[in-house]
């Protein structure tokens, strides 16, 4: 027998209870994550959103079946994890297209790390592995070094990254390609992350630059994007 003292508890009550559900914040972090991961397109680093957008989604809708009449939220987490999801396996397939087509035929890819002395041998300035490369045709990524001149640069130093770029001091000898762009090319400073294709020199006594202590690395260019 029911308890008379008890009364059913009215739709309109469920409602109200239905109401006082907790908006689940993982849920709503998620759905943050998966917007800003969509700028991933444009900076690839920035997958990392993706992933964070796809871990903190999956929790929160963990959270929110073990919990459902405490959270709520679920649609935001679902719909998180769907852009987050689609930004990460849309940006692993750009860049991993960009990184098998974008270097010329017939030029071999380096990266700095090649162009660095041997732990072993601190007495060598320039690394044997780098002296082989002297008169290959290159494939190589960096960043212009600020200098005077900002247009119309037919030569310029490129270093590896914008720390070494932008925040002064003296780049570290092999850190440092003094560029030669081939006629017509020429290009503009800017911060973006620059490809360049040409014929590397490399000499073991250093080259005076304006500005610089000098260089061991030259390239000839004859591509850049």
């Amino acid at each position: 027998m029911s308890n008379p003292l008890e009364a059913p508890i009215s739709e309109h009550d469920s409602d109200q209870y239905q109401r006082y559900r907790e908006l689940s914040m993982a849920a709503v972090v998620a759905l943050a994550l998966g917007i800003l991961s969509l700028f991933a397109f444009a900076l690839p680093p920035l997958m990392i959103l993706s992933i964070a957008g796809l871990l903190v989604g999956l929790s929160a809708l963990r959270a929110i079946a073990r919990r459902p009449s405490e959270l709520t939220g679920r649609g935001l987490a679902k719909i998180g994890v769907s852009i987050s999801s689609i930004t990460l396996v849309s940006s692993i397939a750009i860049t991993t297209f960009v990184y098998v087509t974008e270097v010329p035929d017939g030029y071999l890819r380096i990266s700095y790390s090649d162009l660095q002395p041997e732990e072993s041998r601190p007495d060598l300035p320039v690394p044997p592995s780098a002296i082989d490369l002297d008169g290959e045709r290159i494939f190589v990524k960096g960043y212009i070094y600020p200098s005077d001149k900002t247009s119309n640069l037919k030569r310029f130093v490129m270093v590896p990254d914008m720390g070494t770029c932008c925040f002064g001091g003296q780049p570290a000898l092999t850190d440092m390609i003094e560029v030669t762009l081939k006629d017509p090319l020429r290009t503009r400073y800017n911060r973006r992350r620059r490809r360049l294709a040409g014929t590397l020199h490399v000499d073991t006594r250093k080259k005076p630059v304006s500005g610089l202590d000098g260089v061991y690395y030259q390239l000839e260019a004859d591509y850049i994007k």
